[in-house]
């Protein structure tokens, strides 16, 4: 396990490239943060995926503030998207706490994979 010095300069660092690139290309959180958390920290994936959870939320508001500001927020999309991921969130907590770690591993590969499949093939 990293030295609190280095782990504090390493959450920094996924932060720092969460947040960028949650601003540049609407991703982190998934992406960047979890397999940053897992591959340089040693989390588990079901810790990655909460901390992960816990900061896009700090992520999201400072985004949407921003983005606000200059008027680019469709609020009532806003809400009808997130309303239900809200219901989706919760069903894929229940969901993880039923599949092992390496089983969530491989399906979060296959998922990033066949993304990038299908934006390489559009």
């Amino acid at each position: 396990m990293p030295s609190a010095k280095r782990s504090l300069l390493v959450l920094g660092g996924i932060g720092v490239a969460s947040g960028f690139l949650s601003a540049l290309f609407g991703v982190g959180g998934g992406i960047v943060v979890v397999p940053a958390l897992v591959l340089l920290l040693g989390f588990d994936s079901r810790a990655a995926t909460a901390t992960s959870l816990a900061a896009i939320g700090i992520t999201a508001l400072a985004g949407a503030t921003s983005f606000s500001l200059v008027e680019h927020v469709d609020w009532d999309a806003a809400v009808l998207v997130g309303l239900p991921a809200l219901a989706g969130s919760l069903a894929g907590v229940r969901l993880q706490h039923r599949i092992s770690s390496r089983v969530l591993t491989l399906l979060f590969a296959t998922f990033i994979v066949a993304v990038a499949v299908v934006l390489f093939v559009e």
